[in-house]
């Protein structure tokens, strides 16, 4: 399969991929919708106002000239998939449709340069899982030893904690470091600008289509309720969530900011690249147990730049196959006891880690909480992140002479409100 726009082999954009995500540019400030091809955009707004989608979507109601992707995720994976037939058939390099209408592709295709994205989904809840067995046990050799390492639940059941959906923001967003409650391990809690922040290397899926209250979604028929996958970064206070904890899961620490990636990749492109997970050990309770092939192989690359370097580095190299609970057994536990998922809801992977070291998806596995620090260059390491820092993550998966990526999702750390002021102004609002 080829479009007749050219893309480079190492290009995210191919035909094979497709993804979505929402877009205006200067002479057009209108949010609409748009798929990624190359170096272009291509406005599907328009393509919808002429009719390219009759007969292909089985409603009156405009999905493409809109802020968000939710109306288009609610139609279901037999619309998505006939939609992306739709689209791959007009950039083929042998349709002539919109080939040689000149003035047709004049309107729709827009250089990425000139285009400003946005939030792709209004998200009405988040679910943060912890689902890479690596990282957990990592974490647990850390604060409670080998032997007690992983918790008792923890190969039974996907461990998740309900998130802060209104804090998730897109990626080139500046993330502030936090204040928050520290704990010193000699004296008593503290009002502090956070010193262990940390990001969280992980991959988030968006709910297209959910379930009615009281009625779970089986293991076998979940990715269907999927509409596509991104990048995310779950920025995370170290600090401040090893005080506050206690004994419930993160609050504060996780809730100032998640970043996403712009651009949605759908699950039909990620079909070739379908691969068997970890081995599971005990064998999952009967409405966990998933056949067959349950993950994806999606290369994964975290880079830090500090304001002093002219280049990133690489830090990391890890792979979404690593992850043991697979999306179709996390959106099946969190509907067995009967919540009810929604069209927008992000559920997250959790740290994505790998046996080794250079896959370790987080600097408190990276520097061992901060016991052995990454080394930059020959002037800098890091045990935590600093301030001014660039934190870009990127993700994709290798065909025969094509990728299928997610793009990146990218943001620089801003130095901590002055705490002073913040206790000033809130002494001041109380009274």
């Amino acid at each position: 399969m080829k479009s007749f726009i050219e893309v480079h082999e190492t290009s995210h954009f191919p035909i094979q991929n497709l993804p979505y995500g929402i877009f205006s540019t200067e002479e057009n400030q209108n949010l609409r919708v748009g798929t990624a091809i190359g170096e272009y955009v291509l406005d599907l707004s328009i393509l919808e106002n002429k009719g390219f989608f009759k007969g292909v979507i089985a409603t009156e109601t405009t999905v493409f000239n809109k802020t968000s992707l939710n109306d288009l995720m609610k139609l279901g994976d037999k619309a998505w998939s006939g939609i992306r037939k739709k689209l791959q058939s007009l950039l083929s390099e042998s349709e002539p449709e919109l080939r040689d209408d000149e003035q047709l592709r004049k309107l729709v295709f827009i250089p990425s340069s000139k285009v400003q994205l946005h939030l792709p989904v209004e998200i009405g809840d988040y679910t943060d899982f912890y689902a890479s067995k690596e990282h957990a046990t990592n974490v647990g050799v850390m604060f409670r030893g080998k032997e007690n390492a992983l918790m008792p639940n923890w190969t039974h059941l996907p461990v998740g904690y309900h998130g802060r959906a209104s804090s998730v923001v897109l990626s080139g967003e500046a993330v502030r470091r936090p204040l928050g409650q520290i704990k010193p391990p000699d004296s008593a809690p503290i009002f502090e600008q956070c010193r262990q922040l940390d990001f969280e290397l992980e991959m988030g899926c968006f709910i297209g289509t959910g379930n009615d209250r009281g009625n779970p979604i089986s293991v076998d028929e979940a990715e269907q309720h999927v509409f596509g996958m991104v990048l995310v970064n779950d920025w995370s206070a170290r600090d401040i969530q090893a005080w506050e904890y206690q004994p419930l899961g993160p609050f504060l620490a996780k809730s100032f900011a998640t970043s996403i990636s712009p651009w949605v990749v759908t699950m039909e492109a990620l079909e070739p690249f379908r691969t068997k997970g970890p081995d599971q050990k005990p064998k999952p309770l009967q409405y966990l147990e998933q056949n067959g092939k349950g993950s994806f192989d999606i290369n994964l690359e975290v880079y830090l730049r500090s304001n002093k370097m002219s280049e990133a580095k690489k830090i990391c190299s890890s792979n979404y196959r690593h992850l043991y609970w697979s999306i179709a057994q996390q959106v099946a536990h969190h509907t067995i006891a009967g919540c009810n998922l929604n069209s927008g809801d992000l559920l997250a992977s959790g740290t994505i880690s790998g046996a080794d070291k250079q896959s370790r998806g987080s600097l408190l596995e990276l520097a061992w909480r901060g016991t052995d620090p990454i080394q930059l260059n020959e002037e800098e390491s890091r045990e935590w992140l600093q301030d001014g820092d660039e934190l870009t993550m990127i993700g994709w998966c290798q065909g025969e002479n094509y990728r299928v990526g997610f793009g990146e999702v990218k943001a620089v750390i801003e130095p901590a409100l002055d705490k002073d002021k913040v206790l000033k102004k809130n002494h001041l609002s109380y009274f």
